[in-house]
């Protein structure tokens, strides 16, 4: 029995659908209990399900996912915990591929150098898609969150650079480290620089339009033409999504209407949803399609080689978080500058490592023959090696994770609350400003103007109040917000609050626009 294209469809569909209200009422991440449901549907006897080309995966499920993880991802905290992530991002992914190849060797002892680089590349990024769905739903400090999401954004890139240096000298027989390096810089430098004009040239075409769903999928749009301009010229894509998502969060405030930016967020959610529900099912429905296609009496050697690069690959991680943590504190007076780390937040980066849609997709796009015409080494059991790290990492890590929070006992954080009320503080105090400003224009009725006042004590809607004029009043209402938004815009900009804080008050305020009829104003 072969499903046909859209009884498969159908068949995920509900899948998704079940499963997210199914996490609901279990302690199981939505994630692992879609991975079973594909798993299952792969193994059922007589079902063939649709093959996973690696071009599809690449084009189709990352750059959105690439492209709303750093659209969310707050800027500051990103700067500021710049060389945590960089020592996650490159340095854990060169030792993680470097240890991998090593123990591959061992495994296989005829398989190239260059192949079991490149199984030790496939094996090294964590994943952004695993990272945040399951991560973000535990109570996590947001510094450790930040830390987590910001490598799983950078370290594709770097495992990408040097698995296709692998690759090529696998199938070539020639390699260099130092073309290796510059290429790296080459290809993030370009591919980031193509990731920011995307983005400025969508910020452009966005203050063009006064249309939501237009602006909607002019932002939809973005990830593609990036991703798409980097693929063509050979250089980080992944980087380009990258730095076009960052750059258009950072501009969407004062390039959009609110209900464009509320349209906009809802788009979003719904896409990235269904790109991570998909993209767990076609990943466990593989991997029972591959284990089917294996005979019985290489099923358990498959498994133990699997568990172990799962285990060096958590090992290695478990060692190299707080061996670069503590190694520059060495000196007296590097304690002096730096604070003494938290060993609860270290403890939950080293252990967060969930492999996922990345190491998939290039496993499978591993090349069918070298120059020569023959195989290439070991293909078989590289993708089946990579489909149980992926499997393993989830459920043992994913499945963990939830309890080991809860052990850790983390202290409520009070930055979050404390910027919080001052954002709504001088969002407030500008908005009362400018209800000032303009109660002296001609057109205002002090009927108005004193009922937004007292609105602005209570902070509660005066619909149902009497006298004035509803169109005068929301207009006034319109421009004090306008004038509390910009003034949180302001505040993000100074580093006096996060992008975290703006988002959530700004939604607030976007919908109090829209209610007021404003939904179009900037």
């Amino acid at each position: 029995m072969q499903f046909q294209p859209v009884v498969f469809a159908v068949v995920v569909a509900v899948l998704v659908v079940s499963l997210t209200a199914l996490a609901r009422r279990l302690p199981i991440p939505t994630p692992i209990l879609q991975m079973l449901a594909g798993f299952a549907v792969g193994m059922i006897p007589g079902v063939t399900v649709p093959a996973l080309d690696p071009n599809l995966v690449f084009f189709v499920f990352l750059p959105p996912i690439l492209w709303s993880a750093a659209m969310f991802t707050s800027l500051r905290e990103f700067k500021r915990n710049l060389d945590k992530i960089g020592t996650l991002a490159i340095g854990l992914v060169i030792v993680t591929a470097a240890i991998v190849a090593v123990v591959a060797r061992h495994l296989f002892p005829d398989i190239p150098w260059a192949v079991a680089v490149a199984l030790g590349a496939i094996v090294s990024p964590p994943d952004a898609v695993a990272a945040t769905a399951i991560v973000s739903r535990l109570p996590v400090p947001r510094r450790v969150i930040t830390v987590l999401e910001g490598e799983s954004l950078v370290n594709d890139a770097s495992a990408l650079v040097l698995y296709r240096t692998a690759v090529a000298a696998a199938v070539t027989g020639m390699f260099s480290w130092g073309e290796s390096i510059v290429r790296f810089f080459i290809d993030a430098g370009i591919g980031s620089l193509i990731g920011l004009l995307v983005a400025w040239l969508i910020v452009r075409a966005l203050r063009l339009t006064k249309d939501p769903l237009a602006e909607a999928l002019l932002t939809l749009a973005g990830p593609y033409v990036a991703w798409s301009a980097a693929e063509s010229l050979h250089v980080s894509a992944v980087l380009a999504c990258v730095a076009g998502g960052v750059y258009l969060q950072q501009s969407l405030s004062t390039a959009v209407g609110a209900s464009s930016r509320l349209q906009s967020r809802v788009v979003w959610e719904l896409v990235v949803f269904l790109v991570n529900a998909l993209i767990f099912l076609l990943l466990g429905a593989q991997f029972g399609s591959l284990m089917g296609q294996v005979p019985h009496a290489e099923v358990r050697t498959v498994f133990i080689d699997g568990g172990i690069i799962t285990a060096v690959a958590i090992v290695v991680r478990i060692i190299w978080v707080p061996f670069v943590t503590v190694l520059p504190r060495l000196s007296a007076e590097a304690r002096r500058r730096t604070p003494k780390p938290n060993w609860k937040s270290l403890t939950l980066v080293s252990w967060t490592s969930m492999r996922g849609v990345v190491s998939l997709a290039t496993a499978l796009a591993l090349p069918l023959t070298i120059a020569s015409g023959e195989p290439f080494p070991h293909r078989t059991e590289i993708i089946l090696i990579t489909m149980c790290v992926i499997v393993l990492t989830l459920l043992v890590q994913g499945l963990s994770l939830s309890s080991i929070v809860r052990a850790l006992h983390f202290v409520p954080e009070e930055a979050h609350h404390a910027e919080e009320r001052l954002a709504r503080r001088e969002a407030t105090r500008r908005g009362a400003e400018a209800l000032e400003d303009l109660s002296h224009e001609p057109w205002v009725d002090q009927r108005d103007v004193e009922a937004l006042r007292t609105e602005l004590g209570e902070r509660l809607r005066t619909n149902d109040q009497e006298g004035g004029s509803f169109a005068g009043r929301r207009r006034l209402r319109i421009a004090m917000i306008g004038a509390e938004r910009r003034m949180l815009i302001r505040l993000r900009d100074e580093d006096a609050i996060s992008d975290e804080v703006l988002r959530s008050l700004e939604q607030e305020l976007d919908l109090e626009s829209v209610r007021a009829g404003g939904g179009d104003v900037v």
